[in-house]
């Protein structure tokens, strides 16, 4: 049987969080932070992610208050939890389009030091000169090129860390212990970095942190099957999911690499009751709650590209066609696409159904992946593994910081129970958590490791 992989996600900026229940906390506070990462790893959770997002959402002008404003930069807030925390891996998602590696790689290894070998990157690409008006960059990267320099970033990462080999030390001159001459020694000569110097952090206990990536195009398929460690995935239905999965397992021969070296973890939701009646009760009363009437109007207005505020959120959908390529939802990539498709796909379900606008926002954006009772939902997680549809999941709770603890305590035990899920961590790294051999060194650093 396999062994099933969870994780845990603070929610970010979408509609998860329901903000009008009571126990809703603060997503600021480290308080928060570190109620939900001791409860993952109090159920013994893979890892903690926090997301990231570089520019604050807007909408027709203005700021977009229904989700989240405003975010500590998550690597700092993990950097505060490796001290709360002593299995939990810690992965943080770091922008390679708007950063430099060898900043981003020494905060990692830094991370990956102080936590002892925990650190993970999730590394993502941005799109826009929206976002890179604060940068003072604008779009200076075609769309196109964004995997492109991802990939390069990831490279130049990867020979920084390695410019440190396993067993050098820091200069120590009290205890006779000296850096060697070459220690920390890089020069990157490429299309989007040309740097040399000399890397000040050394190899952290990992070597290099696990490398997440979050993909959906063929270029993101592809690049985790080159370089990561961890993919996510935003199928959650068994047949969409197992196609995927296949596919982006599939890449990996090529590069060299098992079907082990990639966990597929799709991200996922859960409504938990005593009874299938009262999850399914409560599920619907969640749901309502996360897309009220201003949510599902703003969702509406992203893909149709207008301003639908005279519409009855209540009502039939608008008889007017979209706006191809009007963005009145900036910051937001989930809807800028395709729209005009899915403009048609959206009508078509609404007529076929009835639903309003409300509802039909719901339908296809607000389903809960797993909703029953604390059984039938270990047992949906477990097939779902079992079946190669996925290796694990991110978990993410409604509420913060509470929501997760339903779900360790109840459902947690029975996986463990079915024997598919550890009852004590077994290693001391988040690679031994997720049973990853240890990084490949770049070839560059092999040479020169030969050549000396």
């Amino acid at each position: 049987m396999k062994q099933i992989h969870l994780a845990a996600q603070l929610p970010a900026v979408q509609h998860t969080t329901v903000w009008s229940d009571p126990r809703s906390g603060s997503q600021i506070d480290l308080d928060s932070f570190v109620r939900l990462a001791q409860t993952a790893e109090r159920g013994r959770f893979d890892f903690f992610f926090l997301s990231e997002g570089l520019r604050l959402r807007e909408h027709k002008g203005r700021i977009h208050d229904l989700d989240v404003v405003g975010r500590p930069e998550s690597l700092t807030v993990l950097s505060a939890l490796a001290a709360v925390t002593t299995h939990l891996g810690l992965a943080a998602t770091v922008n390679s389009t708007f950063n430099e590696p060898y900043e981003v790689a020494r905060r990692l290894a830094t991370l990956d030091h102080l936590s002892e070998g925990r650190a993970a990157w999730n590394v993502v690409t941005s799109f826009d000169a929206f976002t890179g008006e604060n940068f003072r960059r604008g779009g200076f990267l075609d769309e196109a090129d964004r995997y492109t320099r991802a990939a390069e970033f990831l490279h130049t990462a990867r020979e920084l860390w390695d410019s440190w080999a396993p067993g050098d030390v820091r200069a120590d001159q009290d205890a006779g212990e000296f850096v060697p001459a070459g220690v920390g020694a890089f020069e990157h000569r490429g299309q989007h970095f040309d740097i040399a110097g000399r890397f000040n952090t050394p190899r952290g206990p990992q070597g290099h942190p696990v490398i997440i990536q979050a993909g959906e195009s063929d270029e993101g398929r592809e690049f985790a099957a080159s370089d990561a460690d961890v993919i996510f995935s935003r199928y959650d239905e068994p047949g969409p999911a197992r196609a995927f999965y296949r596919d982006v397992k599939g890449r990996l021969a090529k590069y060299g690499r098992a079907p082990e070296d990639l966990k597929i973890i799709p991200s996922a939701t859960y409504v938990l009751g005593d009874t299938a009646e009262e999850a399914a009760e409560r599920a619907a009363q969640i749901t309502r709650a996360q897309i009220g009437p201003q949510t599902a109007l703003t969702l509406l207005e992203a893909v149709w590209g207008r301003d639908l505020s005279a519409y009855d959120p209540d009502g039939p959908l608008p008889d007017i066609d979209p706006v191809p390529d009007s963005l009145v939802l900036k910051g937001h990539t989930q809807y800028r696409k395709d729209r005009d498709s899915r403009a048609r796909e959206w009508r078509e379900l609404a007529a076929a159904r009835g639903l309003s606008i409300r509802e039909l926002v719901i339908e296809v954006a607000g389903r809960q992946t797993f909703v029953g009772t604390p059984r039938t939902v270990a047992d949906a997680i477990d097939d779902f593994v079992q079946s190669d549809a996925a290796d694990g999941f991110v978990l993410v709770p409604h509420l913060t910081p509470g929501g997760l603890d339903e779900l360790v305590d109840k459902v947690v035990p029975l996986l463990q129970e079915k024997g598919v899920y550890r009852t004590e961590y077994s290693g001391s790294t988040l690679r031994d958590h997720l049973g990853l051999k240890p990084p490949r060194r770049t070839p560059a650093t092999r040479a020169a490791e030969e050549a000396s």
